[in-house]
């Protein structure tokens, strides 16, 4: 038998449950994992809540593991058993529930992570930096010498956008709404950091950039703060807009757009992860940079499997800097 985090119910945290159920098979293309730590995400928060996606009840849940393979089915070559792993979030009506003691995943998204990674940092890895890496490298197309404003950037996408922009060269300025997280985030390597509800943005972003403006916000917020960062960017810029977290529509800031010329480009992970040349170009990018330690996940909360309903909890609070990770006892 295996423990997994279900949900009968949608609603709050309360509804997870660990539950025991037999323990499953490698079938062809799948890989049986022995988890060490799961990654926490908004989506599994959303999609808990019944806001993201359609859940059949009663549900699994968890889009990312690490751990060691037990087991792997037909056709799977490049993983075998006893190989330490960890899996890219896989989306859509097929998708695979991964938190839990042993799971199955597909072997196309399980990835062997460089060893210098402990677990917990092995399980933050792909939701945050894959997303960073698709939306300003594939899509912004962000090099040395871009300024990039990165809204939420205490989260674990947002630190990974700013280690990723260190990377490339870039210069990453991070948005932050209270000035609780500003050292933080310094120290998470933003050489910036503007807090919105302190700070008039735009003038501060004008100040920084000497009067030009970004050439690229990456943003998850939307709503009503999508109009400052419209106003901030640079002429010829583009707005990549990941995200809903403001709960509200996102008006078109016209005048801005047909005055600078600017690009409105909605990203999502799975452009990246269900295009196989594109996966395998991130998972080869990340991968090199992850090894010689220019990527470094931020794990800013870990809980034991048992305190799921905690850990989502606790994400809710945004209180948290980075990902939150669930260990699982081997």
């Amino acid at each position: 038998m295996s423990r997994v985090a279900r949900f009968h119910q949608v609603g709050g945290p309360e509804v997870l449950r660990i539950e025991e159920v037999p323990t499953p098979e490698a079938g062809p293309g799948e890989v049986l994992i022995e988890t060490r730590a799961l990654g926490l995400n908004r989506a599994e928060l959303e999609f808990r809540a019944g806001r993201y996606g359609q859940p059949s009840l009663p549900s699994g849940i968890g889009f990312e593991a690490a751990g060691v393979v037990r087991a792997v089915g037909a056709e799977v070559e490049h993983v075998a058993p006893g190989a330490a792993v960890s899996v890219l979030p896989a989306f859509g009506p097929d998708s695979y529930t991964l938190h839990g003691d042993t799971v199955l995943a597909p072997a196309h998204a399980v990835v062997e992570h460089p060893p210098n990674l402990t677990w917990e940092q092995a399980a933050a890895v792909w939701m945050s930096y894959t997303t960073a890496y698709g939306g300003l490298v594939e899509t912004a197309g962000v090099t040395a010498g871009d300024v990039v404003l990165i809204s939420a950037a205490s989260s674990s996408v947002g630190i990974a956008a700013i280690q990723l922009c260190a990377a490339l060269g870039a210069r990453p300025i991070a948005l932050t709404r209270t000035g609780g997280k500003r050292s933080a985030l310094r120290d998470a390597g933003a050489p910036e950091v503007i807090v919105t509800e302190e700070q008039d943005v735009v003038a501060e972003v004008q100040r920084l950039t000497g009067g030009q403006g970004a050439r690229v916000a990456f943003d998850p917020v939307g709503g009503a703060g999508f109009t400052t960062l419209s106003a901030a960017l640079a002429p010829g810029g583009i707005a990549i807009v990941y995200g809903t977290l403001a709960g509200e529509m996102t008006p078109l800031p016209v005048g801005d757009v047909l005055a600078k010329g600017l690009t409105v480009r909605g990203y999502a992970l799975f452009e990246t992860t269900d295009d196989p040349e594109r996966r395998t170009a991130a998972i080869e990018f990340l991968h090199a940079h992850l090894a010689d330690g220019t990527l470094v996940p931020h794990v800013g909360a870990t809980f034991p499997f048992e305190r799921i309903a905690d850990a989502h909890a606790h994400m809710e609070s945004t209180t948290h800097l980075g990902k939150i990770v669930l260990h699982t006892d081997p």
